[in-house]
């Protein structure tokens, strides 16, 4: 039994690993395999139903890896199990990360195959970021990516995330807040995520409070009246069409009273039928100005058929579908050795072989200034030519980390990705476009020489 006050975050995130890192670590420490190795981090191919990935999850991959320690309370712990040797304890007490990572920035779009990032360290330590490095980013870029086709599918519109009921925890719903921000949406109901980060937050009422009152109409002149600021009216308890009338009603029985309709909020229903009919009767009171939100279990391919359908609603609430990205909730990202003490290192398992050695992944533009092509090389290779750039930037360096973690950053660089892509890549709906991503010359010699090395080793044909 363990003392709660020992679950400190460096605890929590020495521990939060797979037991075999450390059993691989052990023997690692009583071989004195203590050499340099790189591992990268990708994902093999892309979900069937993506043509694109948006990299999130990095900064705190980061801040996780320079603050690694294994504290007395793990420590005790890892001894108890009795699976971990007495002579590599003392060493992981000791144990700082004090490599290289290389990664692409957050906010950046990445496809099949490209490594997102690469850790080069003692063999030990880069070992032992696996898990963590594959936690973190995993989930956080499955939601970025969705809430990427969100914003796509409803250009010009406001998305308010509002998944924190339904998250798989606290730690998970304040992540669904934070990249969907970083992706594009306006706001969250999430209000430690808007305190943590300084994220927008919005939100209005539940039935449940109309519910509470002798009437529709009663619930609305009370919150109106004791809400501040332009307020938001929820109208499908009962009826829409009758719960807008009721809204319209008070917005103009307590306009001399200073209470401002802001927005009417519909829940459920025919979303196209009832936005139409509820922008007429608004209009017809004078409240041009108030808006339409929508929600109710809405993912991307509702919202492009509403964007198609030209409907009057000025923004979505979006929550489950997102939160739990319900169309592709995993990812096949691995994390693999791919150099050690100066030799590739690869696999060359049937749909599982890996590229060998520290990469880099150069991005080409065309005359519109639109992404093109990328190319896998060796991260020893020079540019391609002017024309392109580099993903993966040197982020971390001795406990030291370089890269920009601010989220409003972020946020920008993956509007201005966005703006680059081909237009065919961001179409949802039907068969996108697949982008191209190729090898360099150099890189496919070194693999071939590689392959051709291994097989003459293991006795393979």
């Amino acid at each position: 039994m363990f003392d709660d006050t020992t679950y400190t975050q460096s605890h929590e995130i020495a521990l939060a690993t797979d037991l075999y890192q450390l059993t691989m670590g052990a023997s690692y420490h009583a071989l004195g395999m203590q050499q340099t190795a790189t591992f990268s981090l990708f994902v093999r191919r892309l979900p069937k139903n993506r043509a694109y990935l948006v990299v999130a999850g990095v900064n705190r991959a980061l801040e996780r890896l320079r603050d690694l320690r294994f504290d007395a309370g793990a420590i005790d712990y890892l001894r108890s199990t009795g699976q971990v040797r007495d002579d590599f304890l003392d060493i992981l007490h000791e144990l700082r990360f004090e490599g290289d990572v290389w990664a692409v920035p957050e906010g950046r779009v990445v496809f099949g195959g490209e490594p997102i990032v690469e850790v080069t360290a003692p063999m030990i330590q880069a070992q032992l970021a696996e898990t963590m490095l594959i936690n973190t980013l995993h989930f956080s870029t499955a939601v970025a990516s969705k809430a990427a086709r969100c914003v796509a599918a409803a250009p010009g519109k406001q998305l308010i995330e509002f998944g924190l009921r339904r998250t798989a925890s606290i730690d998970a719903a304040v992540e669904v807040a934070r990249v969907s921000y970083l992706t594009g949406f306006a706001a969250t109901s999430n209000l430690l995520a808007g305190e943590r980060y300084g994220i927008p937050v919005a939100g209005t009422v539940a039935h449940s409070f109309i519910q509470a009152f002798p009437n529709e109409t009663d619930a609305f002149r009370a919150f109106a009246r004791t809400f501040p600021g332009p307020v938001t009216l929820l109208i499908d308890t009962y009826d829409p069409i009758q719960g807008t009338r009721h809204a319209a009603a008070v917005a103009r029985e307590l306009a001399s009273e200073g209470c401002e309709l802001g927005a009417i909020r519909i829940d459920s229903g025919d979303l196209v039928a009832v936005s139409r009919a509820a922008r007429q009767i608004l209009d017809a009171a004078g409240l041009t100005e108030t808006k339409i939100i929508a929600s109710g279990g809405l993912d991307e391919i509702d919202l492009m058929e509403l964007t198609g359908a030209n409907v009057p609603v000025d923004g979505y609430g979006i929550g489950t579908q997102l939160g739990s990205v319900v169309d592709a909730p995993t990812l096949d990202m691995v994390y693999k050795l791919v150099e050690f003490d100066g030799r590739p290192a690869l696999k060359l398992s049937s749909g599982k072989q890996t590229l060998v050695g520290p990469k880099q992944v150069w991005r080409g533009t065309g005359a519109d200034g639109r992404f093109t092509r990328d190319i896998i090389a060796a991260r020893d290779e020079p540019s391609p030519g002017n024309t392109w750039q580099p993903l993966l930037e040197l982020a971390l360096t001795d406990g030291t980390i370089h890269a920009d973690l601010s989220l409003e950053q972020a946020r920008a660089r993956h509007r201005a990705e966005l703006a680059l892509l081909p237009l065919d890549i961001l179409r949802l709906g039907g068969k996108h476009a697949s982008y191209p991503v190729e090898i360099s010359a150099t890189l496919s010699a070194r693999q071939q020489a590689a392959v051709d090395a291994v097989r003459l080793r293991e006795g393979l044909r």
